[in-house]
């Protein structure tokens, strides 16, 4: 099949659609429901984010992607109990065998508010364990190179029978120059290529050397990730996942305090007091979801007022006050941090390190390179130069 037709493009007036070949077959196969413009451009980005974050670190890999920008990623490392908690996956019979349902579990888990009907990405054929976890989750569709029959059965149930599900050929390269249109003018590039394995985080700069096998793989997650990521990006991961993406903000700065503040809430989720809420009987998944981080954040009274707390819980949950939070937060670190061009300022480094952040991986480049260099050592943060840019567009 060298094209196919869309029902409109990016917006419903937009027609006619299509997405077509110059030459030779399009590298996928719709298996079921009818993907639309925006659909194949997370389904086609969200691709090569788990090729690579599979070539990089050798484990199955998942992303849950948001218009054109990963919401989160992963690849698939064991579950705590907490996590499998705070991820409504500790039900799930068999998820402790399925490196692949860990890894998309992982990635839904860095925002689940973000991820309400996400683009799903697998690097591996979909299993059984991993359709299960999707077919409840609110989701427009999945692409994988392959699906065992029973997990494709399962999720041609999805959405009444309307599930959007591709199948990407495994072995399909693309041709080695891209371009695309704006506005009547054609753009051409050589396409990004750039390999982001262990050897690009050699460069440390700082007096603290030690960048431990743990935190550099949460580096790459996070390079990977921002590769894929709307310009400008920045991204805390840890413990194999994404915990916080910023995308497309004009300010560096803007990018990581909102970065900043998704793995916040990622953190403040595991707190005492949200394990322990109440939630009223049979609330929708993504109501919880909305709930805790309405709890989490300043404007808790929109679920703990007098006249609404009824509506989310059995119990009225006490506040999780500015002391705690702080508190809780202040007991992680390790946490991995990475942007996708220079940080101008040591303000990114004050605002990262106030998130556990203990290694970073930037590219470099600033005239005021020796200043957040300085912060860094302030704070013993190690961090490498790249020496190249990821701008993504």
């Amino acid at each position: 099949m060298q094209e196919l037709a869309l029902k409109y493009g990016m917006n419903p007036n937009q027609k006619p659609a299509r997405i077509y070949m110059e030459g030779g077959n399009l590298p996928i196969e719709v298996l079921n429901g009818n993907p639309g413009y925006i659909n194949f451009l997370d389904a086609l980005n969200s691709w090569q984010l788990v090729r690579d974050l599979k070539e990089a670190l050798g484990k199955p890999a998942a992303a849950s992607f948001k218009h054109v920008s990963p919401a989160g990623a992963a690849i698939g490392e064991p579950l705590s109990d907490i996590l499998k908690k705070i991820y409504f996956v500790d039900d799930i019979e068999g998820l402790d065998s399925s490196p692949l349902a860990c890894a998309y579990a992982r990635a839904r888990g860095t925002d689940r508010v973000s991820s309400y009907g996400d683009w799903v990405a697998l690097s591996d054929e979909c299993d059984v364990i991993t359709a299960t976890l999707l077919q409840r989750e609110v989701s427009d569709g999945v692409i994988a190179p392959g699906y065992s029959d029973e997990a494709l059965a399962i999720l041609k149930t999805k959405r009444k029978g309307s599930y959007n599900i591709v199948k990407i050929d495994l072995s399909y390269t693309p041709a080695p120059v891209e371009c695309k249109q704006v506005f009547g003018v054609t753009f051409e590039q050589g396409r990004n290529e750039l390999k982001i394995n262990r050897d690009i985080l050699e460069n440390i700069v700082t007096k603290n050397k030690d960048i431990p096998e743990n935190a550099k793989r949460d580096l790459l997650i996070a390079l990977i990730s921002l590769k894929y990521t709307q310009s400008n990006s920045v991204c805390y991961a840890y413990d194999g996942q994404t915990i916080g993406v910023g995308a497309g903000q004009q300010a560096r700065i803007l990018c990581t305090r909102l970065a900043g503040s998704k793995a916040d809430i990622w953190m403040l989720r595991q707190h005492p007091k949200v394990l322990a809420l109440q939630f009223t009987p049979g609330m929708a998944r993504p109501v919880r979801d909305n709930t805790i981080d309405t709890y989490i954040s300043d404007e808790f009274e929109a679920v703990l007022g007098d006249q609404v707390w009824r509506q989310f819980f059995t119990v009225r949950p006490e506040p999780l006050t500015a002391e705690e939070k702080a508190e809780f937060i202040q007991s992680f670190s390790g946490i991995s941090l990475s942007s996708d061009a220079f940080f101008p300022f040591g303000d990114n480094i004050e605002r990262a390190k106030r998130s556990g952040v203990s290694y970073i991986a930037v590219p470099g480049g600033s005239i005021r390179d020796d200043h957040v260099i300085a912060t860094c050592n302030q704070y013993d943060i190690a961090m490498s130069f790249l020496g190249t840019r990821l701008f993504h567009h």
